[in-house]
């Protein structure tokens, strides 16, 4: 049994988890066990306005070293008893779009003793693969999949059946097109519009390196997915063991991009499994996953509460 800390630093959250992993033979799907110790997220939009400035605001670091600070007391108490405890961060789009991402490094160093890795979107979408797909043999769904993992800043799209056989990650997630787009409450049919052209355009950029026509079952991951998700399910608060491998059909997902979309900022945070740091930006990650379904013609996606953090964790057995 090997106890380990991931971190996963995106656009828009900060997240942790503490596990125990024990290998049972292979790398593959199913291969090792994987027993959470300690799970969170922080929501401090470290990617705030880098879309615009190309550049990490001081808020947006102290934001995200406040929530850092606290895991890494989280893991010097976890590792009581277990000794030093692996560590691994990991930083993602934001990171890799900021001219002064240098900043981030030190104060990621300062705090947790390890250089933080700014992954490629290529490695990120291997990270999400393994993540997603580690337990999806309890539903036996059709292979190969396409992993979708719909962050703050970028989406990454991964295909394959036991491993990533092509992935391309492009410039669109939940911050990035509310920043770019929707910008009114709620956004104008216009907007709207020009969101969904964007998205469209990325979307038919990824069919040149990912055969997603091979595609037999979407899985959809990150805090946009599992949000919509629990909408669908008329959920009355966040219940991660109900939207874990959840199947929801592209009607519903459909149905819970019109509402958000057409629902002021009040009315949004009035459902009841709304993080108050979606609140802003939920609308666009719906919609991003709705345009994905219509676009490559899925009829329902598989909804994963493990992704690139799970990853993560793997990576340091």
């Amino acid at each position: 049994m090997t106890r380990v800390a991931a971190i996963d630093c995106g656009t828009n959250s900060v997240r942790l988890l503490i596990a125990d992993i024990a290998a049972t033979g292979g790398d593959g799907e199913g291969g090792g066990a994987l027993t959470d110790v300690e799970r969170r997220m922080e929501i401090v939009r470290l990617g705030e306005g880098v879309d615009r400035t190309g550049r990490l605001s001081p808020a947006a670091l102290e934001r995200t070293f406040t929530a850092m600070r606290g895991y890494a007391r989280l893991i010097e108490r976890h590792g009581d008893g277990h000794g030093p405890i692996k560590t691994r961060v990991v930083a993602t789009s934001a990171t890799r779009d900021a001219e002064n991402r240098a900043d981030f490094v030190s104060g990621v160093v300062d705090i947790f003793g390890v250089v933080p890795e700014v992954i490629s979107g290529d490695e990120e979408a291997g990270l999400s693969f393994t993540g997603a797909t580690r337990e999806l043999a309890k539903l036996r769904p059709a292979r190969p999949y396409l992993v979708v993992d719909i962050g703050g800043g970028s989406t990454e799209f991964v295909l394959g059946s036991s491993s990533a056989d092509a992935a391309r990650s492009i410039d669109i997630g939940c911050v990035r097109m509310t920043e770019r787009h929707l910008r009114d409450d709620p956004p104008s049919p216009e907007q709207i519009s020009n969101a969904a052209a964007d998205i469209d355009a990325a979307l038919a950029a990824v069919r040149e390196t990912v055969p997603v026509d091979e595609a037999r079952t979407l899985v959809g991951l990150a805090g946009s997915v599992t949000t919509v998700a629990g909408i669908a399910l008329d959920l009355p608060h966040y219940e991660a063991d109900r939207i874990h491998l959840a199947r929801i059909t592209a009607g519903q997902v459909h149905e819970v991009t019109r509402r958000l979309l057409h629902a002021t900022r009040a009315e949004r945070a009035e459902f009841g499994v709304m993080h108050p740091g979606r609140v802003d930006v939920i609308g666009a990650g719906a919609l991003i996953l709705d345009r994905i379904m219509r676009e490559y013609g899925f009829g329902a996606v598989v909804v994963s509460e493990h992704d690139i953090l799970d990853g993560i964790a793997w990576s340091l057995l």
